[in-house]
Parts: structure tokens; C-alpha cells; sequence
């Protein structure tokens, strides 16, 4: 799609067309801060060489080819065990799905989805992301360049309503127009204790937009809403949830910084995550049909918020780590049968690794060992859930 047939209100939120590509590489490598990164990440390679590299991306598909997935095959080569997906339940011959997953990772969710989608053969996701990540202007670039759009997380109460009403208005613009698939967390943030749970809100921001003469049900419904369930064997951003979880305890005004995040998103791209699953389920559109639709409109997106969660918790891998954090956080055995004495030896190594990173005031140790305990177990307790 050209830059001149996309409507002019999602300007300063939509992602970059392929038009626009040559643009936005050029002046990525003509950004002081982006050669910085680019110098660390690939030495000893002058940047003219890279603007000759990159004269090749023509699109978008050609940029996230050439310059993303080479990425993603390091990152899976050196911080993982191995990869698998399953996509099976979508439909042949669409790509129009909104992919409502749970969230792990706050860079790397999204990029290997499109890595799986982009090697299949089909289109890229468009994918949301908060302004609050934008910490420097090439981020802004980059990501919109990697098909992100922009959600105002920094909306005052006044605006929120008119800026969820745009997001809206700008997904169902990429599902229904551009026949584009999309990316969008089931809440906003990750899960630091990964009790995965669709927020409402989410659901009630996807309604907000559509025909006035299209009911609640079917503005869902036309959305074709696919639940994604990632599932990390080790996560490694869990040492610094947990310290985080403390500091927001122990200070209830507690705000995490911009350098916080940065920490963050380099921990959780370069740290080790030992085997990764993705498990696609199919379009739930007619679960959503088969609902009261006169019912309330909140018990009526519970509902549907429900469906997602059930599948979520259906589709997650579960590894022998999150049944012995299961048995370790209740004191028993009751999963033993699945796992050997030597994995949970190697996990309690793990856990003790991990605690020993965090470098917080007055660290309550017990307090910290809980919450990567309940991290690993709650994929378990929730898929269990479900099947009692």
C-alpha cells in the first residue's frame, strides 16, 4: 500500500510502506546514536559499507528479510535450545487475524512471529507498541520501519478515550484495508508473575471502532481475533520482575525508569530462554457468535475475554522447570513424575543464579524466591485450570 492511501489521522502512529523504506534506512545510518549501536553490533565494518549493504531494501519485506531475521536466527542460535511453532489452526488463503497473545518478551514477542509468518511465505504483523519504549528518535524509526505502530501510553484522562477511539479505528484499518495481519498484547504490559489474563479494556478498545449498525459481537467477530500463547522455558528477565516486584512493595510509588527499561529490553533480546513454543489457535469468531449477545456489555467481554484465556492456557508448552516450580512453591511432589532429580537440582542452580543478580536495597530474599517461583509454576496452575 502507498503512504498516499492510508488516511491522513494515523500519520504520527501508523507504520512505515514500502515507499518510505530507502527514506528511513539512510537516515537510521546518518543517526550518530543508531551508527553507535550498529558499530557494537557489527565491528569493524565502516558505515558506508552498510549504506551500500541497504541499498537493497526496497521494501518492507526486503528490510526485515536482510536486516531482522539474520538477527533473530543469532539470537535464537546463542540465547536458546531450539524453536518450534504451530500454526496450523489458521485458514488458508487469510492473513486478515489479529494474533491477542500473551506477552514475554517486550521486543522479541512480536519479532519471532514475524520471523515464523515471514519464512512461511505470508505477510508480516503489524505490530503495537508504546510510545514510552521510544526512548531515543531511531527507535522510533526502526520499530515503525519493522511494521509498528505507535499506542499512546502517555494519553492524559482527556485524551485516552480519542486515542484508544484512533487505535481502533487504525487496527481494523490494517485488518479490513490493508489485509494485514496484526500483534497486540492481551494487556497492556507484560505479566511479570505470567498469570496470563486478557484485559478488558483491550477488548473494549478493538470495539470502539466499525459501523454504527454492527452490534458488540460483531465488531468482535469481524476482527477475527486468534489467541497466541508464547511459551519461554526460562525467562530471563525473571530476576529483575521479581526485584521489581519488591520495590514496588516496599515503595507503592515506585516508577521504573527509562534506563529500567532499556535494561530490560537488552536482558530479555541477549539473555538465555532455553527452548521457546508458539501455538497458534484458530479464529474464535464463532465463540464469540455462539455468546449472548443480550447480555450486559461487561459480562458480555468477560466472556470473550475468557475464550482467549482458555485458549492461551490450552496452548501453553510446559516444561519440566514450571513443574518444579510448582512443587517447590507448595513444599510437595505431586509433579515429580515428570521430571527427573537432576533437572530440579539444575533448576534450583538456576534459581539461585538468578536471585544472585539482583542488586536492590534491603533484598527480602524469601520474598524474591516466591515470585520467580510463581513466575515458572502459574503457565501450569493455569493450564490446570482448565482441564480440572
Amino acid at each position: 500500500m502507498k503512504t498516499t492511501d492510508i488516511p491522513a489521522e494515523f500519520e504520527r502512529m501508523r507504520s512505515l510502506e514500502d515507499d518510505e523504506v530507502r527514506g528511513a534506512v539512510l537516515s537510521l545510518l546518518d543517526d550518530p546514536a543508531f551508527r553507535k549501536v550498529v558499530k557494537s553490533v557489527v565491528k569493524g565494518v565502516p558505515i558506508w559499507v552498510h549504506k551500500l549493504y541497504t541499498r537493497r531494501f526496497k521494501t518492507v519485506n526486503s528490510f526485515q528479510l536482510g536486516m531482522i531475521c539474520p538477527f533473530l536466527i543469532r539470537i535464537l542460535k546463542n540465547a536458546t535450545t531450539g524453536f518450534t511453532n504451530d500454526l496450523s489452526a489458521l485458514p488458508d488463503g487469510r492473513q486478515d487475524f489479529i494474533f491477542l497473545s500473551n506477552h514475554r518478551d517486550i521486543v522479541l514477542d512480536s519479532a519471532f512471529l514475524d520471523y515464523i509468518l515471514i519464512l512461511s511465505g505470508k505477510k508480516s504483523v503489524e505490530i503495537a507498541i508504546g510510545n514510552n519504549l521510544l526512548i531515543h528518535p531511531w527507535i522510533e524509526t526502526l520499530v515503525r520501519l519493522n511494521r509498528s505502530f505507535i499506542v499512546n501510553r502517555s494519553a492524559t484522562a482527556t485524551e485516552l478515550l480519542e486515542s484508544s477511539r484512533q487505535l481502533s479505528r487504525y487496527i481494523r484499518f490494517v485488518i479490513e484495508e490493508k489485509k494485514s495481519p496484526v500483534w497486540l498484547a492481551q494487556r497492556e504490559g507484560r505479566a511479570k508473575d505470567s498469570d496470563d489474563r486478557t484485559q478488558k479494556s483491550v477488548l473494549k478498545m478493538l470495539a470502539m471502532s466499525g459501523p454504527d449498525d454492527m452490534s458488540l459481537s460483531e465488531r468482535l467477530q469481524s476482527l477475527h481475533i486468534c489467541p497466541l500463547t508464547i511459551s519461554y522455558e526460562y525467562d530471563p528477565c525473571d530476576w529483575l520482575k521479581a526485584a521489581e516486584f519488591q520495590l514496588k512493595r516496599d515503595n507503592p510509588d515506585y516508577v521504573k525508569s527509562r534506563q529500567a527499561d532499556l535494561d530490560n529490553m537488552k536482558t530479555g533480546i541477549y539473555g538465555f530462554k532455553g527452548h521457546l513454543h508458539y501455538q497458534v489457535s484458530a479464529p474464535i469468531d464463532n465463540e464469540i457468535a455462539a455468546l449472548d449477545s443480550s447480555l450486559p456489555r461487561n459480562q458480555f467481554l468477560d466472556n470473550v475475554a475468557q475464550i482467549i484465556d482458555r485458549h492461551i492456557f490450552e496452548g501453553y508448552r510446559i516444561y519440566p522447570c514450571n513443574r518444579i516450580a510448582l512443587d517447590m512453591l507448595r513444599g510437595d511432589n505431586a509433579e515429580s513424575a515428570h521430571y527427573t532429580e537432576g533437572q530440579k537440582e539444575e533448576f534450583r542452580k538456576y534459581l539461585d543464579g538468578q536471585l544472585s543478580r539482583i542488586d536492590i536495597p534491603n533484598p527480602d530474599w524469601e520474598f524474591l524466591r516466591e515470585r520467580i517461583l510463581t513466575m515458572y509454576a502459574n503457565p501450569l496452575i493455569n493450564q490446570k485450570s482448565i482441564m480440572e
